[in-house]
């Protein structure tokens, strides 16, 4: 891609990301374009569906999200690893109102633009999940898809205006569901003390 068309991409997704922020994926593309100063024609010769610029947007959040968690997966605290992915997972669905929905439908249909990028970050939850079940420190009753369904709908919570002050304390809630005996009380306080609410 050459320079210009690189920038003017960029410039395109910068402005999509703020309109997406603030009035969900459901925001208008003509509204995007004509924020963005360009035709309507424009943004779609860059992106041809919606699916495929919530995908663009979405794709970076959701490689630094695997990637962390192939760093936590060396983490000597398995719970805690597992805590501080799922917090990291909540905060970058909410990023963008009403991308969790997406995200979730996106999951089971191979036809989505968000399909590969949902199934990898499912993944890597699962690697965190399996390992903290391994030592003990996680229910074994669950596996990757009901971590991804439960960790969407802490999202889905923090989105609506009447459970969003209570995001935190309903992940200290999920969190010690999923966690087991004396490690859920230690990861959650201790990770909900030193990170960001969701």
């Amino acid at each position: 891609m050459r320079a210009d068309a690189r920038k003017n991409r960029d410039h395109l997704l910068a402005v999509a990301g703020a309109a997406i922020a603030e009035q969900g994926v459901d925001a208008s593309l003509r509204d995007i374009a004509r924020r963005a100063g360009v035709g309507l024609a424009t943004l779609l010769r860059h992106f041809p569906t919606r699916e495929a610029l919530l995908e663009a947007l979405l794709r970076t959040s959701f490689d630094e999200l695997t990637a962390k968690a192939d760093t936590l997966e060396t983490s000597d605290l398995p719970g805690d690893a597992l805590v501080s992915w799922l917090r990291d997972f909540v905060v970058c669905a909410r990023d963008y109102r009403g991308a969790v929905t997406a995200m979730m439908t996106a999951i089971e249909d191979e036809q989505s633009a968000l399909h590969a990028s949902c199934v990898t970050m499912r993944a890597a939850g699962t690697r965190l999940l399996t390992r903290a079940q391994r030592a003990g420190l996680a229910r074994t009753d669950i596996d990757g898809t009901d971590l991804f369904a439960l960790a969407g709908s802490l999202a889905w919570l923090g989105d609506q205006p009447a459970t969003a002050p209570r995001a935190d304390h309903l992940f200290e809630v999920v969190v010690s569901g999923i966690l087991t005996g004396a490690a859920s009380g230690d990861a959650v306080g201790t990770t909900v003390e030193r990170g960001s609410a969701p």
